[in-house]
């Protein structure tokens, strides 16, 4: 049976596609010498893998954990007869981290990031019957010109860093489109004049048609002329207003036509904004009790092993009285996106950075190349509400971090989205950023109390930087009046199993259950008190490897019972109130 079978990408399903997943021929190239000697011409390779796990994993069947710098993948493919006429497109969900792709022995394309998904349109290179498609990945996991994310650049895993990632770790699939087809679309819901904005880039000319749907019913459409190779904007009156809130997915369905071309999707009607201290959602102040999600698996290491194992993250979340979560470190795929939305499950986007080396101006083409296709792919997502481009950008080997990086993506992602807030880089050394978030991993509760029982925002920064001058040396100092978000706390060791020699988490373990408990609320009544704070983000939903302070364990076991922590989260914060 093939695993990951589902459509990969429920904001644009086309009816004729195709899914690549299965068995692969596949091929370590040890010596990184496999364009040279024609690997893509060969009939076939050494050896199997189940795509689209990577091969680290025990789900790829190969397990190799070793430093992968190049691997080849190859299998057949047969068009579908009824797919004459118009263009087949190849898509990749996401390979780590150079593709080269080949159809029967010619190259047909490249992508350079491990994280943003590709589409190549190999119609031109197909031939009748069987074709033989190819596909190299080059990934230098020691490079510090990409990031990595948590991905470990020593041989063991440690600490915080986990697993390496090496080649395709995302659905692969073939689409059939019409010659004149809809290429991309942006959706901006419109709650105070109870409309949707829609942007089309279009193939081809003609009439776009946008039809909107509510548990069946028809709410709204539009109808948009568009000319030659045109792009069209136009706004979609909805008839009935039905809110995407905490909890409450409420999506509508949407059914785009251009010409022969069909795609389906969907969109949530919600607003997010930030009112001094206060981040609102459709006007009414929410308070993001957030918890950090990494995004490992244990028997596929970035890939779920089923989109069921997906959504069950996000209720596990929900269960420990969470409404939302950073996806910290790593690009999530569509598919954990697409239950964020159905679940009212409130979402950063982020990049999976550490690794780079921020001093250097080589890593500023490939990190805005790549974070612009995150950002062109996942804007339609009701449940992202913010961006967050890079996660704690310590200075490199000394080398203090090029502050224009930083500046340079905060207004990349507001020209592209200024719908949603946007923080340059999570936990310090801030440049420009819409939220001044910070990261506190202080155990004692009476120590944490010294900082946010002050009595202003202001106070309450300035102590925070004395105690972590690491943390702030050279960014700008708080600005009077921003929203704090204390987006990393907590972070508490515990391991159920006792059996880690390199077990590892934040600060002394509590000796019993209940002085976990007892920390964790002490920590968490202070933050949900405050009156400054719009939210914070725990550390972590479940242990990842070694690392052991999840609330779960890495096989999403509960450590406790999750009824404690659903009351402690889920009572009503300070600046909630009215």
């Amino acid at each position: 049976m093939m695993m990951r079978s589902e459509h990969p990408n429920p904001q644009a399903e086309r009816a004729e596609w195709l899914n690549l997943n299965g068995e692969w021929e596949f091929e370590i190239d040890a010596g990184v010498s496999g364009i040279a000697r024609g690997l893509f011409e060969q009939e076939h390779l050494s050896g199997r893998i189940q795509v689209p796990f990577c091969p680290e994993s025990k789900l790829s069947g190969v397990e190799n954990t070793d430093f992968l710098n190049c691997v080849w993948y190859r299998r057949d493919i047969t068009v579908p007869e009824s797919w004459k006429g118009g263009r087949v497109l190849l898509h990749f969900g996401a390979v780590d981290h150079t593709a080269h792709v080949y159809l029967n022995g010619t190259e047909v394309g490249r992508h350079r990031g491990g994280y943003a998904s590709f589409c190549i349109d190999i119609t031109s290179a197909l031939r009748p019957g069987v074709n033989s498609l190819c596909v190299c990945a080059i990934d230098d996991s020691r490079s510090p010109l990409y990031g990595h994310g948590k991905q470990c650049r020593k041989y063991h895993s440690y600490g915080c860093y986990y697993t390496r990632v090496t080649g395709i770790w995302q659905t692969v699939w073939l689409e059939h489109v019409p010659d004149a087809y809809i290429r991309s679309f942006r959706l901006t819901p419109d709650i105070y004049n109870t409309a949707l904005e829609i942007e089309a880039q279009l193939t081809g000319g003609g009439t776009l048609v946008a039809e909107a749907f509510y548990d069946n019913r028809p709410v709204g459409s539009l109808t948009l002329r568009a000319p030659q190779g045109g792009n069209v904007r136009g706004t979609l009156a909805l008839s009935e207003l039905r809110l995407w809130e905490v909890g409450q997915g409420r999506l509508y369905t949407l059914r785009l036509r251009f010409g022969e071309d069909t795609v389906g999707s969907y969109f949530g009607m919600r607003h997010v904004a930030m009112d001094g201290y206060r981040f609102l959602l459709n006007g009414k102040p929410v308070f993001q009790r957030l918890v950090l999600d990494q995004g490992f698996y244990p028997d596929g290491v970035y890939t779920a092993p089923s989109d069921e194992a997906l959504r069950r993250d996000i209720q596990l979340s929900m269960d420990a009285g969470f409404n939302g979560a950073r996806l910290h470190e790593k690009v999530f795929e569509p598919r954990f996106l697409y239950h964020c939305d159905c679940m009212g499950y409130l979402v950063w986007g982020e990049y999976g950075n550490w690794g780079m080396d921020y001093s250097n101006p080589a890593v500023i083409p490939p990190i805005q190349n790549e974070w612009a296709e995150v950002l062109e792919r996942d804007y339609n997502h009701p449940a992202i509400i913010g961006w967050c481009p890079l996660n704690e950008t310590w200075d490199y080997e000394g080398r203090r971090q090029n502050d224009e990086l930083l500046r340079a993506l905060y207004l990349q992602t507001k020209a592209a989205d200024p719908t949603r807030p946007c923080i340059d880089t999570s936990g310090n050394y801030h440049v420009i950023t819409d939220i001044f978030d910070i990261h506190d991993y202080i155990q004692d509760p009476s120590e944490f109390a010294g900082i946010y029982q002050l009595p202003t925002a202001e106070e309450m920064m300035q102590v925070y930087a004395r105690k972590h001058p690491n943390a702030v040396k050279h960014q700008g100092p708080y600005t009077s009046g921003q929203p704090v978000f204390v987006s990393e706390y907590g972070g508490i060791k515990w391991d159920v199993n006792s059996n880690l020699s390199n077990a590892w988490g934040y600060g002394d373990a509590p000796k019993t259950e209940e002085e976990f408990r007892s920390r964790y609320k002490g920590l968490t009544d202070l933050l949900l008190d405050n009156p400054y704070l719009m939210g914070f983000c725990y550390t972590q939903l479940y242990d990842v490897e070694q690392e052991v302070n999840g609330l779960y364990t890495y096989d999403r076991q509960a450590k406790f019972d999750m009824s404690f922590f659903r009351e402690v989260n889920s009572r009503k914060a300070k600046i909630e109130e009215e």
